[in-house]
């Protein structure tokens, strides 16, 4: 039951990636060429800054070891799906906020094994869940790049289809998402119980100081407005169904199915929306043409 449970979430988790793919052109990522200071900034807060915010949250909270493991696994994760909708909805720059999930998104195959393999190793001791490093790259590999990339192949080879599922593909993306996470929290429920302050209290801080630094940090290197919001949307959503199919996969290896490690990323996926929601709200209200607006800007347009 438990090896099934955890074919279906990697499953899902494809399928999530995929939907993601299916609503890219070639073109985006190609704006990685034309902004080249935006991304870099964006994509240093992520896969650099990120890190370091949660590790922080981590001491200062005391998170236990296997939470912290768990945690850390889910700051290596690049946004997903919900982030694109959000700066949209928030009035941010959708080209960028799509093109920098794409890029990110294919990056992880390099980045995350790494990244997840020193911190299991770090917080939980060396030999405690053995990772294989090629199983966990080509985990990574199948569950993002791979089907990122094939959704961008169908899009630019049968772009009628891809535009005809795509929006069906979202809808069972936002279903498949919601089935990972409940799932996650109801077979760790006796635990969440026991550990909500904990954890609760320092997941709830997380994204908050997440959207705090991509304004700071937007605001600091003269960014237009726009590019601010998605920034720190971009910055604070993490991809959740991912980290929840790592820690499965990870523990799914020593038999124990969808265990505590999973719990963080479960539990952020609620406490993210707590404080990104009400920031959406007052991004909306934040145009171009505030007194907040940045008097420079670093980036080119797009073409």
């Amino acid at each position: 039951m438990e090896a099934l449970l955890i074919k279906a979430v990697v499953c899902a988790q494809i399928v999530i990636m995929f939907s993601l793919g299916i609503g890219l052109e070639i073109a985006d990522f190609r704006r990685v060429f034309l902004r080249p200071m935006t991304f870099l900034i964006a994509i240093c807060c992520q896969i650099l800054v990120l890190p370091l915010i949660a590790y922080g949250i981590i001491m200062l909270f005391d998170f236990s070891a296997v939470f912290a493991a768990g945690l850390m696994l889910l700051s290596f994760c690049p946004g997903g799906v919900s982030s694109n909708i959000i700066s949209k909805l928030a009035q941010g720059d959708v080209a960028l906020s799509v093109s920098l999930t794409a890029i990110v998104s294919v990056l992880s195959f390099g980045t995350v094994p790494v990244l997840a393999s020193f911190a299991v190793d770090h917080f939980m001791g060396s030999g405690v869940i053995v990772i294989s490093f090629l199983e966990l790259a080509s985990l990574t590999f199948a569950i993002t790049t791979l089907p990122v990339s094939f959704g961008v192949f169908v899009r630019h080879r049968w772009k009628s289809v891809a535009v005809f599922i795509e929006r069906k593909l979202e809808i069972l993306a936002i279903a498949l998402w919601t089935v990972i996470v409940v799932g996650a929290v109801a077979k760790t429920f006796d635990k969440l119980f026991e550990n909500f302050l904990q954890i609760g209290a320092g997941l709830m801080l997380l994204p908050a100081v997440l959207i705090l630094l991509g304004v700071v940090v937007g605001r600091l290197f003269g960014l237009p407005v726009r590019e601010i919001k998605t920034l720190a949307i971009e910055t604070s959503v993490q991809n959740s169904p991912m980290a929840i199919t790592l820690a499965a996969t990870i523990s799914g290896g020593v038999g124990a199915g969808l265990t505590e490690l999973a719990l963080p990323a479960a539990v952020y996926s609620v406490t993210m929306y707590l404080v990104v929601l009400p920031s959406m709200l007052l991004f909306r209200r934040w145009q171009p043409t505030s007194p907040l607006r940045p008097a420079t800007s670093c980036s080119a347009p797009i073409g």
